[in-house]
């Protein structure tokens, strides 16, 4: 009867143990879980935003010919606690890849031509440069379109006065010369463009007589 009694009390001894440890164990795996489901919330409204802002961004901007991918992909929660991302980061590809002296010159005359513009205004004159390079008439670099010489007069002004020379290159201007090297083209297909308050006014005649006005943008008139 003795043995007996302690058997019975050893078994429920153990009994008790074990639904202790199996009640602390699904407190630990809830408590393991919670940090793990809000990262998951948190990805998950991240990947909302994200693709919210792909959204606008394809409708105010597309993407030219490889231009930019962007996503972020689902986020999954393996059942061992590890967490498993699969994304893309937006990123920009650059279209234009211009060495390093060519870029510097491109900088230079955009500082030199728009220093006093807006960004667009300084990615206007960016574009105009980048499309004298694509066009058959022009040279087709950079520095070969900024140097160009025509009846022994450079074709912008800053190269003339040595403006170009003495530029300090703004923040501004690099974030617009880099909108224009990954694509970005407001220009209309612009080739040319003049502050006609400042222009020569035969030359100012020339451009109203044999090209087709665009628009204006600041204090600049922009043809092809």
């Amino acid at each position: 009867m003795y043995r007996r009694a302690v058997s019975f009390l050893v078994l429920g001894s153990f009994l008790f143990f074990a639904c202790f440890l199996c009640v602390r164990g699904v407190d630990v795996v809830r408590l393991y879980s919670q940090p793990v489901q809000r990262l998951k919330l948190e990805l998950q409204e991240l990947e909302a935003k994200a693709k919210e802002r792909e959204k606008a961004w394809v409708q105010e901007e597309p993407p030219a010919s490889g231009g930019q991918e962007s996503g972020l992909g689902i986020v999954e929660t393996a059942i061992s606690g590890q967490r498993v991302i699969d994304y893309c980061l937006l990123e920009q590809k650059y279209i234009y890849n211009l060495p390093d002296d060519e870029l510097e010159t491109l900088l230079r005359i955009v500082e030199a031509e728009a220093g006093t513009e807006d960004e667009e205004g300084k990615l206007l004159v960016a574009n105009v440069v980048l499309n004298r390079m694509e066009d058959e008439e022009f040279p087709d670099t950079v520095s070969g379109v900024v140097f160009q010489m025509e009846n022994g007069t450079a074709q912008f002004s800053p190269v003339s006065d040595g403006s170009y020379y003495q530029v300090k290159i703004s923040d501004e201007t690099i974030s617009a010369v880099g909108r224009a090297l990954t694509g970005e083209d407001i220009s209309q297909g612009a080739l040319y463009f003049a502050a006609r308050k400042s222009a020569d006014k035969n030359k100012m005649k020339w451009f109203d007589e044999n090209l087709t006005h665009l628009f204006v943008h600041g204090g600049h008139e922009f043809f092809k």
